[in-house]
């Protein structure tokens, strides 16, 4: 940076945090909840957050803390000699894998408090600076030779950062500067045409449904873009060198990371239930929709999010993460575009610990060859990258279809004699010399098996035991596998579970168990992310459920009003009304009476409850109590308890007027209602005797 203004510094263990341009207020806050992350920060090791987050069940402790949120840049190809600046760092969710990974690291954020929580979590980093303040008055003192710029979920907030009439196409322009010629623009940004909006999912900045998609109408200070508007963008910035990846989930709690150079296959997005932060609706299966994207190759337009990489692209095209497990387990796999045509995969350590997991893999190889060998069967070849297990494996890159692929085919085409071929042929190779080796590839599921013509490429044997395991153990556990994504699938559950491995219900509900409990061992101390989005408890409501629900409350929730002309009540001159009550308990209603009209009666609901009149008016006239009658208790203290299913309350009324009626009615169990209008019945005999008593002996 240049040093052309007093600067103002604090250290926080070997982190710089620079208030030169602090205005001495933070304009931005989540509120309490930053207080407590800042007492996680300072009393607490990082390898602690893990499990805070399980013990806390917050949304933003989960956000701002979890180490599943350096997925999005942990690909990258960082060296110890570049220069990185982080625009809009925050409570540091990526600023320490940059530490690690970069030589020097300049975070720019608005926030004090929360570039104290950044500060505490990397006080070892001696290579971290956080300047804190707004970024139009940091901005011009910036240097612009940095190797890398990120944006990581900030340059939706252009418009408040920037200003101005064009402020993406400035903020774009402004960031793009800081970069050195063979430097990269990183941002990852979430696309407002991302499948899960249409599918129920709250728009992100806003907490609103459908907020992007109908151009967010109703304000708010983010903006984020489609691909095309990206493209627009970067045109009227003037970049033309760039690079989209997409982050599946979403740039978050990423577990995959595609791109134009190696995008998804039908059946592989089925991980859509991440709505951590709120409850949402599922309008339709995610899955089932991400797989006709793909065949009509649409994809791009409806990632949930994007990472927009501007320069030169990166030679990885593909990365999936398994670091959302134990450290002795989390690895990252990814596929390496050598030249146009020449790709190989690599399986990379994500922790030292990690490093005999990759051992054993090497080892499954060679005896899952052995044991395969002279058949259709080709276990994926795989080598040590430079001799050392700690640098990954390096594995062939093998084409064709996912064995899951073509099951879903078949079940696509009703070819069930298809998909029953399938389903023996893959039964035969796990039986296949299972007395002569001691080795079972517990991993033998159907993604992980690619067909290309007569060749069954396993491409994954990560879970390969120096033992016998049971071939329809390892068969259940991937029908169990294949069957839980999608309804679709669901329709052959009997038929793998019952008609070929033979299992009764209790054996399947056992299996089960086992089967979770693999994935309990696989995580070990840290919930995983699924299960942290069970913990924070945000529902995901689906739709037939809602109709359902809707269904019973126009049935349940609807109020009717009668009409007497002088002839009393009947049907025929009724009139039921829906959308009444809010909250299912609250109440009110507007309605034109009738000119000739000379009582009203309310029927509030059709069940047993507990009324409070807040207010009934005709015209100007507010109807005292003892002017409406009904046909349930009055409580000694004014409430109305009715104890049938057709409470009423009627008042005479002059016609040609409005009513407008405010009440809270609260449903009761018929036996609590009973009883207190037993009470109130009893109170008032007595109170009455009493009365009468006191009458006769005073006469």
């Amino acid at each position: 940076m240049e040093e052309d203004v007093q600067v103002k510094q604090e250290k926080i263990g070997s982190v710089t945090l620079d208030y030169t341009y602090y205005s001495g207020q933070d304009l931005y806050s989540d509120g309490d909840i930053e207080d407590k992350m800042l007492d996680i920060a300072m009393y607490n090791p990082p390898e602690d957050f893990p499990k805070i987050i399980e013990r806390e069940k917050s949304w933003p402790i989960f956000y701002h803390f979890s180490p599943l949120r350096t997925n999005i840049i942990d690909w990258i190809p960082f060296k110890k000699t570049d220069k990185v600046l982080e625009i809009g760092s925050g409570c540091g969710a990526i600023t320490g894998l940059l530490a690690k990974r970069a030589g020097s690291v300049t975070c720019v954020d608005l926030s004090k408090k929360r570039s104290m929580v950044n500060a505490y979590r990397n006080r070892n980093a001696d290579n971290i600076t956080i300047v804190v303040g707004n970024f139009k008055d940091i901005e011009p003192h910036l240097d612009k030779d940095y190797d890398y710029v990120l944006l990581i979920g900030v340059f939706e907030y252009g418009q408040a950062y920037i200003g101005g009439a064009a402020p993406y196409e400035d903020f774009l322009q402004i960031c793009n500067c800081h970069r050195k010629l063979d430097g990269r623009l990183v941002i990852a940004i979430e696309n407002k045409f991302g499948l899960k909006y249409w599918a129920g999912c709250r728009e992100d900045h806003l907490g609103t449904y459908f907020s992007g998609l109908e151009g967010y109408r109703e304000g708010g200070s983010a903006r984020t873009f489609t691909r095309h508007g990206l493209e627009k963008l970067l045109d009227k910035a003037g970049i033309h060198e760039y690079a989209f990846y997409y982050p599946y989930p979403d740039y978050k709690f990423v577990t995959t990371i595609y791109s134009d150079r190696y995008l998804p296959q039908k059946g592989e997005l089925s991980n859509n239930l991440r709505n951590f932060d709120r409850e949402r609706v599922l309008l339709f299966d995610e899955k089932q929709v991400f797989d006709e994207i793909i065949d009509e190759n649409e994809f791009p337009l409806f990632s949930n999010s994007y990472l927009l990489v501007v320069g030169g692209a990166p030679n990885v095209i593909y990365t999936k993460f398994s670091n959302d497990r134990a450290a002795k387990w989390a690895v990252r796999t990814s596929i390496v575009r050598e030249a146009p045509g020449q790709m190989h995969v690599e399986k990379l350590p994500d922790t030292e610990a990690a490093h005999r997991h990759l051992l054993n893999t090497r080892q499954a190889y060679e005896q899952l060859s052995a044991r395969y060998e002279g058949t259709k069967i080709d276990i994926n070849k795989c080598t040590v990258i430079g001799d050392d297990v700690k640098n990954g494996l390096s594995f062939e890159f093998c084409r064709g279809k996912t064995l899951e692929t073509l099951l879903d085919e078949c079940l696509m085409q009703a070819d069930v004699a298809g998909f029953k071929a399938l389903i023996q042929e893959y039964m035969h190779w796990l039986h296949y010399n299972e007395d002569t080796y001691a080795v079972s590839n517990f991993d033998f599921i159907f993604p992980n098996i690619l067909v290309e013509g007569k060749q069954w490429h396993v491409i994954d044997y990560e879970w390969t035991f120096d033992k016998h395991i049971e071939a329809k153990d390892i068969a259940f556990r991937a029908f169990y596998n294949y069957t839980l994504s999608g309804e679709m699938r669901k329709v052959c559950e009997d038929l793998l579970m019952k008609d070929i491995l033979g299992f009764t219900d209790e054996e399947i509900a056992a299996a089960t168990e086992e089967e979770k409990e693999f994935q309990l061992r696989i995580t070990g101390s840290r919930a995983s992310a699924g299960r942290m989005r069970e913990l924070i408890g945000n529902r995901a409501y689906a739709l037939e459920g809602m109709l359902k629900y809707c269904n019973h409350a126009d049935i349940k929730y609807i109020t009717q009003i009668f009409v007497d002309y002088g002839e009393g009540f009947s049907e025929e001159n009724s009139i039921k009304l829906l959308g009444c009550f809010a909250i299912g308990r609250y109440l009110k209603l507007e309605y034109d009476i009738p000119g000739n009209a000379v009582k009203i009666r309310i029927d509030p609901c059709t069940y047993p409850c507990v009324v409070d009149i807040r207010e009934i008016k005709v015209g100007d006239r507010i109807y005292m109590a003892d002017e409406v009658e009904v046909n349930g208790s009055r409580q000694e203290c004014g409430l109305i308890v009715f104890d049938n299913e057709d409470p009423n309350c009627t008042i005479d009324v002059e016609g040609g007027k409005r009513l407008t009626v405010d009440m809270d009615v609260l449903e009761l169990p018929q036996a609590l209602a009973s009883q207190l209008v037993q009470h109130a019945v009893k109170e008032n005999f007595v109170t009455k005797t009493k009365g009468f008593f006191k009458t006769k002996l005073r006469g």
